[in-house]
């Protein structure tokens, strides 16, 4: 009896309202045939301006949900119903939403940010938020390090976003800083050469900008010398070891002395 009740009510309510009803379904028809369009004319504006494919996936889906529900809410107004309290309803939900997700919010719109100014790449050697590694994988709402030492380091990119960030890939080379002391009873010209010597013939430093070698410091002990070569960002631990050795075994060869405390005993 109930149904029989309801089904006269929706006949009769069709009967009245047969255009709005027809109407309201060429808009949803319609206007979800267009939101495919606009979707895909979007994506392909992204991609041509080297938007990342994750966030372009992301955004794509994002606008296609948000123009559907804008849709359909004109299409049930169409046929009478009230979308007012509905709009106040989906407002509230997403604010509720919105408080509750506040930091994933912030890590997409960190990872959205990255991906879209492009401060580093995968296969990029960076250090922030006090971490250094290679860049394994840019996610939406995470950026995946591997460390020197081979650990996986996950960073938010809210806070890898409003954070500093050194590159040391993108410019193709980086200078490594070294420090060496000598006796004061060296010749300083002589330990120059010296030390510009073994990075000269050293395959892995580059040539330009060339390697320099001046006094830094006159320390209690010692005459210290800044060593900098420069080298490329997958040659820099190979460089920074080997240019250390290197340099002892010529200062040692060239007879200069690395000073070093000495212990004498005393005997009664």
């Amino acid at each position: 009896m109930n149904f029989q009740k309801y089904l006269d009510l929706a006949i009769a309510f069709i009967e009245i309202n047969a255009v709005n009803v027809i109407v309201a379904f060429l808009i949803l028809i319609i206007g979800f045939w267009l939101v495919k369009k606009v979707v895909k004319i979007t994506k392909k504006v992204m991609s041509k301006s080297g938007v990342d494919e994750t966030l372009q996936k992301f955004l794509g889906n994002l606008l296609g949900w948000g123009l559907k529900i804008l849709i359909f809410i004109t299409a049930i107004s169409q046929v009478g119903v009230e979308t007012t309290s509905f709009i106040a309803i989906l407002g509230a939900a997403g604010l509720a939403v919105g408080l509750a997700l506040q930091g994933a919010l912030a890590n997409f719109a960190g990872g959205a940010l990255i991906m879209i100014f492009k401060p580093f790449k995968v296969g990029d050697l960076i250090e922030a938020q006090g971490e250094i590694g290679t860049v394994k994988e840019i996610q939406i709402f995470v950026t995946k390090l591997i460390s020197p030492g081979n650990k996986l380091v996950i960073v938010p990119n809210g806070i890898l976003s409003n954070g500093n960030i050194k590159n040391y890939t993108e410019l193709g080379m980086l200078r490594v800083d070294l420090i060496f002391g000598v006796s004061y009873d060296a010749d300083i010209k002589k330990t120059k050469e010296v030390l510009l010597n073994v990075m000269l013939n050293n395959s892995k430093v580059l040539k330009d900008p060339a390697p320099s070698v001046n006094v830094s410091e006159l320390a209690d002990s010692s005459v210290n010398f800044a060593v900098r070569p420069w080298a490329t960002p997958e040659n820099y631990w190979s460089v920074y070891f080997g240019i250390i050795e290197e340099c002892k075994y010529a200062l040692d060869r060239a007879g200069i002395e690395i000073p070093y405390p000495h212990q004498v005993e005393i005997r009664k």
